[in-house]
């Protein structure tokens, strides 16, 4: 919780995930400007976030979403997104702030955010410092903001593997059924309901599986 006039300040703990060391080093600063006196721990890769999690009792965390999962490892969004999955269901409390310039791709964890009770907000690193500490401050609250995702958009785990075996493994559907042992035909039922959510529907001249994946982009579902 953010600190009132009685909180010891001393017994504030901030975890700060983030590959990049000079992006790192701000925001270590931005938080001890905003709290001078509380313990400001970091992390760079997933590994190590799981370390420091484990072993402190923290008060909040600050993580991107482009992360390695190990120094010998390169970033991905997939493992900021397995980080933080991680943190909402082992730590069903937390308070979060995602600050990240992939905040689109949150609406793959859209179930796991709706359910977390911790205080939970999403700053794009695009955003003025001001705002970024008020959404810091909220989340310390625990308070939620996360309007700036479309969150309106129905997303089933199933619909996400076959985007990605498809266009980001370059599976066609028959490799994607024998990989989810699913049937072709249900594949193709689970593309109609994603080309339905995405408001994608056949069109004269029009690639309609093109379409999807460049819809899918757009509204953060593939990288």
């Amino acid at each position: 919780m953010i600190p009132d006039s009685s909180t010891n300040l001393l017994s504030l703990n901030i975890l700060i995930v983030d590959d990049h060391r000079l992006l790192l080093n701000g925001t270590i600063e931005l938080v001890r400007d905003r709290f001078p006196d509380a313990q400001i721990l970091s992390a760079q890769t997933v590994q190590d976030a799981f370390v420091q999690a484990k072993a402190q009792a923290l008060d909040l965390v600050i993580v991107d979403l482009s992360l390695p999962e190990t120094t010998e490892t390169t970033a991905h969004v997939e493992h900021g997104l397995g980080l933080l999955k991680h943190l909402m269901q082992t730590y069903p409390t937390l308070n979060l702030m995602v600050q990240s310039s992939n905040v689109k791709a949150l609406i793959r964890l859209m179930p796991d955010m709706d359910a977390h009770q911790g205080g939970l907000t999403i700053a794009d690193k695009s955003l003025s410092i001001d705002a970024t500490l008020m959404r810091m401050e909220w989340a310390m609250q625990g308070l939620t903001h996360t309007k700036d995702l479309q969150t309106d958009l129905e997303v089933k785990p199933e619909w996400l593997e076959v985007l990605r075996l498809a266009f980001e493994e370059g599976l066609q559907d028959k490799a994607i059924a024998q990989t989810m042992h699913k049937s072709e035909r249900m594949i193709r039922h689970y593309w109609s309901k994603i080309q339905d959510a995405l408001a994608i529907y056949p069109e004269e001249g029009k690639n309609v599986r093109a379409l999807t994946q460049i819809r899918a982009r757009e509204t953060g579902l593939l990288d």
